[in-house]
C-alpha cells in the first residue's frame, strides 16, 4: 500500500479539481465512504463534488454532507459537466466502471487520474491507482485507513467519524460478519471517542421504517420458503407485491437477513422484479458459518460481493429463476 499512498500523495500535492462517485442504488458504505472522503476534502479546501449515479434510500438524508451530493440523474448535464472538467475522479465501493451507470459516459481513464477504493473481489483494471481490499469489512473502513496513511487522521471530526461509521455498521451486518476483526475494533474505538452517537446511527437506520417498508417485509416473510436438506431459505417479491404495498427506494433493504435468522439456515436469498425492467430479476443472497455467497453468485446468476453478503441477477421471470436457484444448490459444492 505504501507505493499507492506515495502516488496518492503526489496527485493530492496538487490541488486539483476532484469528482467523488459511487454505484447506482448507493447504499451505507457507498455513501458513507463518499461523504467521508468529501468531508475530508473539504478540510483540506479542495474543489471537490459528491455525484451519485441515482437517488440514496430516504432513511440516509440525515448523513452529515447529504445535502451537498449532486444526484446525475436529476441533472445529467450539470453533473456531467463537474465529471468531465475533473482532473482526479475517486470511484468508491465498486471496482468495475459499469457499476456507476451512465455516469462512466463521461469519465476518460486516458486523460483523468482515477482512483479507486473499493473492497469487492475481481476489481477491474481501469484505475490509475487502486486501493482493492476484499480482506477489509468496508470501504469505510478501507478509507479511514488510507486517511491514516496519508497523515490525515487528525483531520477526522465528528462528521466524518459517523459518515465511516455508518458504512462500517451496514456492511457488516451490525459487526457480526466475518470480515470483522480486531483491527476493525481499533478503528471502531477511536469513531467513538470523536463521539458519534452510535445508537442513533443505528436508529436512523433500522427503527426509522415506513408502513410501505414493514409491508413489503410482511409480503417478503409470507414468500419465505425452506430447503431443509440445504440448510437454505428463500424469498420473492414480485411487482404486484410492490406496487400494492406503495414501494419507496430502500423498502427491500436488509429484507434477505430475515432467512437467516431461522435456526439450522445458512443461505438465504431473495429475488424481486426489477419495478422498471421487464424480465429482470434482481437477486441478493446472504450467509453464515462457512457458504460463500461470493462464489455462489458468480457462478450461478452473473454476481459476486463477499463471502457472507452478495448480489446477482438473472434474467427471465421470478418462477425460473428460483428453479435454478434449487437447482444450483443441489449441484454447487464448497
Amino acid at each position: 500500500m505504501e507505493g499507492l499512498i506515495k502516488d496518492l500523495k503526489n496527485i493530492l500535492s496538487k490541488k486539483k479539481r476532484i469528482a467523488i462517485t459511487t454505484h447506482t442504488n448507493p447504499d451505507g458504505d457507498a455513501i458513507g465512504s463518499s461523504l467521508a472522503l468529501f468531508l475530508l476534502f473539504k478540510k483540506m479546501d479542495f474543489d471537490v463534488k459528491v455525484i451519485t449515479p441515482n437517488q440514496h434510500p430516504e432513511f440516509l438524508n440525515w448523513v452529515p454532507g447529504c445535502d451537498e451530493i449532486i444526484i446525475y440523474e436529476n441533472n445529467q448535464k450539470f453533473a456531467g459537466e463537474i465529471i468531465n472538467n475533473s482532473d482526479t475522479i475517486f470511484t468508491l465501493d465498486f471496482n468495475d466502471l459499469k457499476r456507476c451507470g451512465n455516469i462512466s459516459e463521461n469519465i476518460n481513464p486516458n486523460t483523468q487520474n482515477l482512483v479507486m477504493i473499493d473492497h469487492h473481489q475481481s476489481p477491474s483494471n481501469y484505475a490509475k491507482i487502486m486501493f482493492s481490499n476484499p480482506e477489509i469489512s468496508s470501504t469505510c473502513e478501507l478509507v479511514y485507513i488510507i486517511a491514516e496513511k496519508l497523515g490525515l487522521k487528525k483531520l477526522i471530526d465528528k462528521d466524518i467519524a459517523t459518515c465511516i461509521y455508518l458504512g462500517m455498521m451496514t456492511d457488516t451486518g451490525s459487526f457480526q460478519y466475518n470480515g470483522v476483526n480486531g483491527d476493525t475494533h481499533k478503528i471502531l474505538s477511536f469513531l467513538l471517542d470523536k463521539g458519534i452517537k452510535q445508537s442513533e446511527i443505528y436508529n436512523n437506520i433500522y427503527n426509522s421504517n415506513t408502513l410501505s417498508k414493514l409491508k413489503i417485509l410482511g409480503c417478503a416473510i409470507n414468500n419465505l420458503s425452506l430447503i431443509h436438506n440445504k440448510n437454505a431459505s428463500y424469498s420473492f417479491l414480485t411487482k404486484e407485491d410492490l406496487n400494492k404495498n406503495d414501494y419507496k427506494k430502500g423498502d427491500s433493504e436488509g429484507i434477505v437477513n430475515y432467512g437467516l435468522t431461522m435456526k439450522n439456515i445458512d443461505f438465504t436469498a431473495i429475488f424481486i422484479e426489477d419495478e422498471n425492467e421487464a424480465d429482470l430479476i434482481k437477486i441478493s443472497f446472504r450467509s453464515k458459518n462457512n457458504f460463500p455467497c461470493d462464489k455462489f453468485a458468480k457462478k450461478y446468476f452473473f454476481g459476486g460481493g463477499h463471502k457472507n453478503a452478495a448480489g446477482g441477477k438473472y434474467e427471465g421471470n421470478i418462477e425460473n429463476a428460483i428453479l435454478k436457484f434449487k437447482s444450483s444448490l443441489n449441484e454447487f459444492k464448497h
